[in-house]
């Protein structure tokens, strides 16, 4: 069975659930091997599948932006000849994989949702043009060098051996362009991150700024909080936690859109979810059009019974 290369993201040494879907996602097309920045080997790779993990560890990953961590990835591309490099989609994520399929003259496919082995190729779903198609494709040249969509899959826990090999990597210079000069901690809101959250509750212009109902429902279902481009132009809300088109791209298992009318650049970023639900005064708005439950009236008189209600239920 053919190796497959699994970047791993896993800050503070917590591997994060998208890498655990690369992982699961890997093993249906071959030998998943896990790469990995830092001192840590976390047991959760073994867990889920990794057979081998490839550790780096060297200060130079965390003093520099991504060029060292591509170049140290193309190595072990012309190294190891995987059947098939995934990352996951994030901001850096994809960074790293275009860098990768640039060093090692292979196809990149980002934003993948589903990856699946069709005869002697690797074939990706995609969708593109704002969601209003789905693809097939598939890499013509090289190795196939796929950033996946959090949420794609469920992860599905398999042991594997989880042998340790530490690799190292001679850096260049060139690699070194962007040096790290300062960071701070992400302020930590008990909640799940925006991008990787199962479940997803924004709000929009309808919330008149007073984003508190939404808040307290999402805290209710232990879901992320997000907003519209909308709110977040308006200063209602930070704009990290934007939704769209020029903004982060989620795929959840349940999407509730409240006050949102539903443009098409918000419909980009969200309109792969499992299941969208909807709360919004316009019965003519256009999110009516995408969801699978729409609710017609206010969301601060709706929001706050639902909360309600599913504290009650929760016990």
């Amino acid at each position: 069975m053919s190796e497959v290369l699994v970047l791993i993201d896993a800050p503070e040494g917590t591997v994060t659930k998208p890498s655990l879907e690369l992982l699961t996602i890997a093993r249906s097309i071959g030998e998943p091997s896990a790469v990995i920045f830092g001192s840590e080997a976390p047991g959760a790779l073994a867990e889920y599948g990794a057979e081998k993990i490839y550790q780096l560890d060297d200060a130079v990953f965390g003093e520099y932006l991504v060029g060292p961590k591509a170049e140290a990835l193309a190595q072990l591309v012309a190294d190891k000849s995987p059947a098939a490099v995934l990352v996951p989609s994030t901001f850096e994520g994809k960074e790293i994989a275009a860098r990768v399929a640039l060093k090692s003259e292979s196809g990149l496919i980002t934003d993948a949702v589903d990856v699946s082995v069709d005869g002697d190729s690797i074939t990706t779903t995609q969708s593109v043009f704002a969601g209003n198609f789905t693809v097939k494709a598939t890499v013509s040249k090289g190795v196939p060098i796929i950033a996946v969509k959090p949420n794609s899959i469920t992860p599905e826990a398999s042991s594997g051996a989880g042998a340790v090999e530490a690799v190292s990597i001679d850096v260049s210079d060139a690699a070194k362009g962007a040096k790290i000069t300062s960071s701070k901690p992400k302020e930590d809101s008990g909640r799940p991150e925006l991008t990787e959250a199962a479940i997803v509750v924004s709000g929009g212009r309808g919330t008149g700024g007073d984003f508190g109902e939404v808040e307290a429902f999402a805290d209710s279902l232990g879901a992320a909080v997000g907003a519209s481009r909308a709110a977040v132009d308006s200063g209602w809300y930070p704009h990290s936690f934007q939704v769209g088109q020029t903004g982060k791209t989620v795929s959840p298992q349940l999407y509730v859109a409240n006050g949102i009318s539903g443009a098409i650049q918000h419909r980009a970023g969200m309109q792969t979810s499992k299941t969208i639900v909807a709360v919004n005064k316009d019965e003519e708005a256009p999110i009516f059009e995408l969801v699978d439950f729409g609710v017609v009236g206010d969301l601060k008189a709706v929001l706050p019974q639902a909360t309600e209600e599913i504290k009650k239920r929760k016990g």
